[in-house]
């Protein structure tokens, strides 16, 4: 017998007129693009998605599935959980397609029959399990594929206790599936504040804004690890209300076992109810985080020489007129128009002449290039200003991935690795290149990098101390 399951969330969670979900959808991704931009990143393995009602999470939400009508994928693994406590294992629900005001939404029966065969994956009667946590993704995955050739198929999946064994076992089984094909949908919340929820650890007052984003940006700073065990410790600590903390554990424990280049999180967009309702008493937050390969975060080699080429006429206009005027790239790309940390070095051969940037930037890369080229000429507090300086000056951009936090130096790799050290208010960054440079160990970078933030050879091994690696795309003038 073929088992439908229409989803009882249409016209309580979101529309149920399949035009007027339509237009809300419209909406929501054009909001998505307002607030985000243009650029998406390529090659996405999976997301983070929030899954309250439309109306409040979908927005953010558009964010990762934006990325989805982009990459056209086959097959969408859904991560999700039930509220109301469900199995223990990975419970699939035993469907053969589900129904929503925008349609019919095939599963992948296959795949589902052989997750089934290995624990701890089994079928489970779709009315035990039944949970907005998957089935809110469902209208926003459809809408994502209106234009493509055909709609992917669906593996729902909801994750219930798990012991590390189980977890494990069902990563390497899940890590099989990942590719250009699939997506991995993971569904969850940030944080739930307010009474109902038994979690006011401040008040609602003037500053909750400020301080559930710091809340928030702690959390997902945890979940960017990408290491589970990592991210259920920071919770434990913290007691923060996330929901889908199942269902993330073995997204993390998947991406270790599914091999290939190093993969960085990027936040892709943040907002709370409250931010949207004003009612600050009562407020979830959403995040949609997406995971890519390093490579997705570089440029090519066309807007490599549109940087450089920016880069140079800002120094060059500096020195003939001594204007601290940054001159823009003379076009800007899509991939120009994001937001990722930047460093720029100046160099007479073996000498350094300036090098500053920033780990995280509120500038595009088109402005962030040449205004961090004048700094590296007149900021840095170590050396004389450029203007000063005959001959030629060699000009290198590193353009930097999201940072990882790490809880063992061990997983720093000399390199390939930049890092960054935090503790209290110090702190300090070492870009990669540094080490080939000097021909330095793994070892002898961490005590470097602890030196320079003030805390002495072995502070990277203080207690609260906070390392966290990334990689760089490193380019310079010829």
């Amino acid at each position: 017998m073929h088992a439908v399951h229409v989803t009882p969330y249409g016209g309580a969670w979101y529309p149920d007129c399949r035009t007027d979900l339509e237009l809300l959808l419209d909406d929501l991704f054009e909001c998505s693009r307002q607030r985000t931009g243009a650029w998406l990143f390529a090659n996405p393995l999976g997301f983070v998605v929030p899954h309250a009602g439309l109306q409040y999470s979908g927005a953010v939400a558009a964010a990762a599935y934006r990325h989805v009508r982009r990459q056209q994928p086959r097959r969408a693994v859904i991560l999700g959980f039930t509220h109301r406590g469900g199995p223990a294992g990975i419970s699939i629900p035993d469907i053969d397609e589900y129904e929503t005001p925008l349609g019919e939404v095939r599963v992948d029966r296959e795949t589902m029959e052989r997750l089934a065969s290995r624990g701890p994956f089994r079928f489970v009667a779709e009315d035990r399990i039944c949970d907005h946590s998957v089935e809110i993704q469902l209208p926003l995955l459809q809408y994502s594929a209106q234009h493509a050739a055909s709609q992917p198929e669906v593996v729902p999946l909801f994750a219930g206790h798990l012991d590390a064994q189980e977890r494990d076992a069902a990563a390497e089984t899940l890590a099989a599936l990942c590719g250009p094909e699939t997506v991995f949908l993971v569904s969850s919340d940030l944080t739930h504040y307010g009474r109902a929820f038994g979690y006011q650890p401040f008040p609602a007052d003037s500053k909750i804004s400020v301080r559930l984003g710091q809340l928030d940006r702690g959390v997902m700073e945890d979940v960017a690890s990408l290491d589970a065990q990592f991210f259920q410790e920071a919770i434990e600590k913290s007691r923060t209300t996330l929901c889908g903390r199942a269902p993330i554990a073995l997204w993390l424990r998947t991406l270790a076992f599914a091999g290939g280049d190093e993969v960085f999180q990027e936040t892709l967009d943040y907002q709370t109810s409250g931010d949207i309702t004003g009612d600050y008493d009562h407020t979830v937050s959403y995040g949609a985080l997406g995971y890519f390969p390093v490579q997705s975060f570089w440029v090519d080699a066309a807007e490599r020489s549109l940087l450089l080429e920016s880069a140079r006429a800002t120094l060059r206009h500096l020195r003939d007129t001594g204007e601290h005027r940054p001159i823009p790239p003379r076009h800007i790309t899509p991939a120009l128009s994001r937001k990722p940390g930047v460093f720029v070095s100046l160099h007479q051969g073996e000498r350094l002449l300036g090098c500053v940037g920033n780990r995280l930037s509120c500038e595009r890369l088109a402005e962030n290039v040449p205004e961090t080229t004048l700094r590296a000429a007149l900021d840095d507090p170590r050396f004389p200003t450029v203007l000063g300086v005959d001959g030629e000056i060699d000009i290198e951009i590193s353009i930097l991935s999201p940072m990882k936090p790490i809880r063992d130096a061990r997983a720093f790799r000399i390199g390939q690795h930049g890092a960054t050290l935090d503790c209290g208010s110090r702190q300090a960054l070492l870009l990669p290149q540094v080490a080939e440079r000097r021909n330095w160990s793994g070892e002898q970078f961490l005590s470097a990098l602890a030196v320079k933030a003030g805390l002495g050879t072995k502070g990277y091994q203080s207690p609260g101390a906070r390392l966290s690696v990334f990689q760089a795309q490193v380019f310079a003038t010829v």
